[in-house]
């Protein structure tokens, strides 16, 4: 994980193939310029966003993930979420959301459940 000049942790997104990676936190510090720059990495490919190493998030990253649906459903794209951390998970389920972003077999346990 990339670390700035202050100590803070920095997010960072790239596509590995047909594999977005997401890494460190999500939170309302940086959730728009993510969600821009996920959406810049899509293609007429099928996708999936691993969400494995995503340290941190706040309820902002709901908004993300719907964004980034909504911008490949426009194109008939398809887009799966993988390995999303189990803070994530409880999120989404306290949202109610789980019918609009399905939610993993098993979700990555092994994180520090950060929720805001």
């Amino acid at each position: 994980m990339a670390v700035n000049q202050s100590g803070s942790c920095v997010t960072m997104i790239f596509r590995d193939n047909d594999r977005i990676i997401v890494q460190g936190p999500v939170t309302i510090d940086n959730v728009v310029l993510l969600t821009q720059n996920g959406i810049a990495l899509f293609d007429d490919q099928p996708l999936t966003i691993d969400l494995e190493k995503v340290s941190e998030v706040d309820s902002t990253i709901i908004s993300m993930l719907l964004e980034w649906l909504r911008a490949t459903r426009k194109h008939a794209h398809t887009l799966q979420f993988v390995n999303m951390p189990l803070s994530l998970v409880s999120l989404i389920q306290l949202y109610g959301m789980a019918e609009l972003i399905s939610l993993p077999v098993s979700p990555v346990i092994n994180q520090n459940p950060s929720l805001i």
